[in-house]
């Protein structure tokens, strides 16, 4: 109970936070259909069109997936988890995945993943990867989430879990993304723990 409380305090500690900067930029993102089972042309999305009436905040996580490249293997484990989610979550907020691929291919990987809620947008025509940590300056991907809130003023970014970007200790991954993984909270309830297991995109 203590720890639950503890675990809550700091969420209500976030809840205060000033608000941090206002949006760079009316990015311009892309997009498909809604319904990933569906084919079809390639729709054009700004930034402040994320946000459905009456829903002011914004969940965005950053899918490690450069153009061309293999998808990463976590990242599809927590969408893969998320997924069965986004409705309960969309109920209450915005929530969207972004990544730098071109959405064709974005859409094909979530395809084959039998995602169904999720939306998918490429960010691949703008600076959002650079402007918000999602990307470093060798182009490698880095897989950030933000959270963005809507206001009379703007759109500012709220949080980011900028854990990632923390020192590693040499025996901890820095695990930025737990709080909405729930894989991962599954194995700390085992004697066996996490160990040193790490998710694939496929199991024999």
């Amino acid at each position: 109970m203590d720890l639950r409380s503890r675990i809550e305090g700091v969420a209500a500690l976030r809840r205060e936070l000033p608000l941090g900067g206002i949006l760079k930029e009316g990015f311009v993102l892309s997009e498909g259909p809604s319904d990933l089972s569906v084919e079809g042309p390639e729709n054009k999305t700004k930034f402040s069109e994320l946000f459905t009436p009456g829903k002011d905040t914004l969940v965005a996580y950053s899918f490690m997936l450069a153009p061309g490249a293999n998808p990463c293997p976590a990242c599809t484990s927590l969408i893969d988890g998320l997924d069965d989610m986004t409705p309960h979550i969309r109920d209450r907020m915005n929530f969207t995945i972004f990544t730098k691929a071109p959405i064709s291919e974005f859409r094909a990987w979530g395809q084959s993943r039998g995602w169904r809620n999720v939306r998918l947008l490429s960010t691949a025509q703008t600076t959002f990867n650079t402007d918000y940590k999602a990307e470093t300056d060798d182009n490698a991907q880095t897989p950030v989430i933000n959270v963005f809130r809507k206001t009379d003023g703007g759109i500012f970014r709220s949080w980011a879990s900028e854990m990632v970007f923390a020192p590693w200790p040499e025996d901890m991954h820095p695990r930025h993304a737990d709080s909405i993984w729930p894989l991962w909270n599954v194995f700390d309830l085992t004697p066996d723990g996490r160990g040193d297991w790490f998710p694939r995109t496929t199991y024999d």
